[in-house]
């Protein structure tokens, strides 16, 4: 895809060694070895973490049980039909 040859990486470091001079170039090589490090502890983690679900997933899956994180709530419970005593306001009878 992207191919960076010897004599390319050459050219480069002799630009930076032209443009920013002999005491930022390694100041700046540091810097940027260590944000390439973060980018790939965190791609690393976040492979790893993402392989965690899929292996959760595929031994679930086998079980025929699924995974729930969260307890989900209860329906609530409302009677449908009132009970066998109680008279609507419409069937009351007296004064």
């Amino acid at each position: 895809m992207f191919e960076v040859g010897f004599s390319e990486l050459v050219l480069i470091f002799g630009l930076a060694l032209i443009v920013l001079g002999p005491q930022r170039l390694p100041k700046l090589a540091a810097q940027i070895g260590r944000w390439v490090g973060r980018a790939r502890a965190m791609a690393r983690q976040f492979r790893e973490q993402l392989d965690q679900e899929v292996n959760l997933e595929e031994t679930t899956s086998r079980r025929g049980t699924s995974v729930t994180t969260t307890p989900s709530p209860p329906a609530p419970t409302t009677p449908l039909d009132p009970a066998p005593d109680a008279q609507s306001p419409h069937e009351r009878t007296g004064p």
